[in-house]
């Protein structure tokens, strides 16, 4: 579990990352750096967009997965690396 901690310090401390949120596979965020409110938007609804991207991409080739999210807009920059029991949320601002 240190390493978890270490790898998320990791991310935390690069430029322009605001929030780090886990979500496990049922959409509950086990470990957040934001706000709860936050935390829980932005848990359940990247949990739903990524039920249905991944079921996409499986509707596309049943033998793919997928493996990295990417969503950039002018306010914020949101990356989803989704594994199999849980998914990482990085939110970052993409000016910086």
């Amino acid at each position: 579990m240190a390493e978890v901690e270490e790898t998320l310090k990791r991310i935390q401390s690069q430029k322009g990352v605001q929030g780090i949120i886990v979500v496990n596979s049922e959409g509950i965020p086990i470990k957040s750096t934001v706000d709860n409110s936050t935390t829980m938007q932005y848990a359940g609804l990247m949990h739903n967009l990524i039920m249905k991207a991944r079921g996409t991409v499986r509707d596309i080739d049943p033998q793919n997965d997928l493996t990295f999210l990417r969503i950039r807009s002018k306010k914020n920059e949101i990356m989803v690396a989704p594994d199999k029991d849980y998914f990482l949320i990085v939110i970052q601002n993409p000016t910086e």
